[in-house]
């Protein structure tokens, strides 16, 4: 298990821990009515821009999501290509395939702003973040691709140790 991975799948677990907490205010303030019946758009110069602080703030929820989309698609992709375990790369896939179900129910909630629609966005939003902690928590886990630690300055400092 390589130090990169293991610091990419935890930023990507953290970056989605932050976007739901970003995702329980932007609902409870009300943000995403801004856009109300002009998803994807919303108000402001072309429907592009914030208008005004509430579509700010909607805005800047999509942009962070657009960026941990991102981390969860890198993530997957390295967990697939590089020697990892099994369940590593089913967590990682879990996470990538149910991606774009939540954005689907998130958008959903701009238009059923509801109580149903808020708890399968959120499910969704759990599912993803839980299957992307336990592969942060088996790629801590395992042991590293390299040796007993990956890290070539902890190698270097070990072999100086030894003379």
């Amino acid at each position: 298990m390589t130090t990169r991975f293991r610091r990419l799948v935890a930023a990507t677990t953290g970056l989605t821990f932050v976007l739901i907490l970003l995702g329980v205010y932007t609902g409870a303030v009300g943000a995403g009515l801004t856009c109300a019946g002009r998803w994807p758009f919303c108000d402001g110069w072309l429907g592009l821009f914030p208008a005004n602080w509430m579509s700010f703030i909607e805005w800047f929820h999509r942009f962070v999501a657009m960026i941990t989309g991102f981390f969860i698609l890198g993530s997957a992709v390295a967990a697939w290509r590089g020697d990892y375990t099994r369940r590593i790369r089913y967590a990682t896939g879990v996470a990538l395939a149910v991606l774009p179900v939540q954005v689907l129910l998130g958008a959903n909630t701009i238009f059923n702003f509801g109580a149903v629609a808020q708890v399968l966005h959120h499910a969704a939003a759990l599912a993803i973040l839980v299957s992307l902690v336990a592969a942060t928590a088996w790629a801590y886990v395992e042991p590293p691709a390299g040796g007993l630690d990956a890290d070539p300055q902890s190698e270097t400092a070990t072999s100086h140790a030894d003379d």
